[in-house]
């Protein structure tokens, strides 16, 4: 599970890293707006844990502009302890406002909390993905999947409405087995998955990958 931290601080950072990968969680970290502009536009983390002065602007601002309305929860992580400044920030819809210093145990806490799933199923169509299960079905029976067709189906059910592109799959895999795949690889991987759950469930963006709709 992949959280994001925008965060300029290197011990900070190092730290959350290490105590948040205890408990399971791969936290991915940026040090500037721009880096977590350019890796938002590439995935789409489970969790965001922004910091408000950042070298490169306003945390505040940045959620406005790229979180804003996109259901990502999202906990401001700042020094700015003024009264004014954490009602401003829940106010523009973040999950949760923590000052520094502050407890990672609390903040682990916190976070755990928010990625309590309350429905744990992702229905498209007759497609059921069971998140608890990580079982699939379609029209009510069940699909085999391989573990790294199912893991390449949950990623693009992580970004319904948006597309993967076919180098983040490719990084993705990399990430997941260790091993590089080629471009090829890939579309042979989306032909046995749409040959399992519906041709049309899958939609090819030409020249840049794939993506699944759902209605908003």
């Amino acid at each position: 599970m992949t959280l994001l931290l925008v965060e300029d601080n290197p011990n900070i950072a190092l730290g959350l890293t290490y105590s948040f990968q205890q408990k399971g969680y791969h936290l991915q970290t940026c040090t500037t707006l721009a880096a977590a502009r350019d890796f938002l536009a590439r995935t789409r983390p489970r969790l965001l844990i922004l910091d408000v002065m950042l070298p490169d602007g306003d945390g505040f601002d940045f959620f406005q502009e790229e979180v804003a309305g996109t259901q990502l929860p999202t906990i401001f992580l700042t020094a700015r302890d003024d009264e004014d400044d954490v009602v401003h920030g829940l106010d523009l819809g973040a999950a949760d406002y923590m000052t520094k210093p502050f407890s990672t145990k609390e903040l682990l806490a916190r976070v755990a909390k928010y990625l309590r799933p309350e429905n744990r199923q992702i229905k498209v169509g007759t497609l059921v993905f069971d998140q608890s299960k990580l079982t699939v079905a379609v029209a009510g029976q069940p699909v085999n999947l391989t573990s790294l067709e199912l893991k390449i189906l949950i990623l693009l059910l992580e970004n319904l409405n948006q597309v993967v592109r076919r180098a983040t799959i490719i990084d993705k895999v990399w990430e997941w087995t260790g091993n590089d795949i080629s471009d090829n690889a890939v579309t042979v991987y989306l032909k046995r998955i749409r040959e399992k759950v519906g041709s049309e469930l899958i939609k090819t963006v030409k020249g840049q990958g794939y993506r699944i709709d759902r209605d908003r």
